[in-house]
């Protein structure tokens, strides 16, 4: 898969552009705190709308501000990370993980339930509540989640940032199992630069 993102984003008074053409399978954004790293993602996914540009998925046009093509974040079918992990307070580890895949037909479901639960180790824990879960296990559920509803590309928002370095070590493998067995394109943002060298193939700075 490749994507094409060359548009500008306006940010108060900062002006965002983004050129950004890849075909690789996992592209790192990388830059400090406040360069518009989070912006670009929220852009690709549909929550921000461009003043201009295109944004687009192989040969499926997301957004096009001279034809007036801005599908809506559901039609993107965009899977997001973000960094304090986001889950249902009140849904079962299991309920937080079949959210998104009740929602899409047989024929877009890319992996069974189990296939996730085993691959990222949450066979123990299905049946938890959230507030039961250490801060890497709540960020393996949210991967799994995303995962799950079989995206054409996966946003990762600086996923690892919430967690000490112990935590930090114990899911870093979880997420290269993740590269290592699917094929879903991946957008990885963070500011740690020993992480994003470690998981991604291309790397864009900010």
């Amino acid at each position: 898969m490749s994507f094409n993102c060359q548009f500008t984003l306006q940010l108060g008074r900062f002006m965002l552009d983004v050129d950004l053409c890849s075909s690789a399978q996992v592209v790192g954004l990388y830059g400090a705190s406040g360069t518009g790293k989070t912006s670009i993602l929220h852009a690709i996914a549909g929550i921000h709308t461009p003043r201009s540009g295109i944004i687009s998925i192989d040969d499926q046009v997301w957004f096009d501000a001279q034809t007036r093509t801005n599908l809506p974040i559901q039609s993107r079918r965009t899977g997001l990370v973000f960094q304090d992990a986001q889950l249902f307070p009140h849904k079962s580890v299991m309920d937080n993980l079949l959210y998104g895949y009740r929602n899409i037909t047989l024929s877009e479901q890319k992996f069974h339930p189990d296939e996730i639960v085993q691959l990222l180790k949450l066979e123990h824990l299905t049946k938890r509540m959230p507030a039961k879960l250490s801060g890497g296990e709540k960020q393996r559920v949210a991967l799994g989640r995303a995962l799950l509803y079989s995206p054409r590309l996966l946003l990762l928002d600086e996923p690892l940032s919430a967690l000490d370095g112990a935590h930090k070590a114990e899911i870093l493998p979880f997420f290269q199992t993740v590269i290592d067995s699917t094929d879903i394109p991946m957008l990885y943002v963070s500011h740690d630069k020993a992480e994003i060298e470690r998981l991604t193939d291309e790397i864009y700075y900010l």
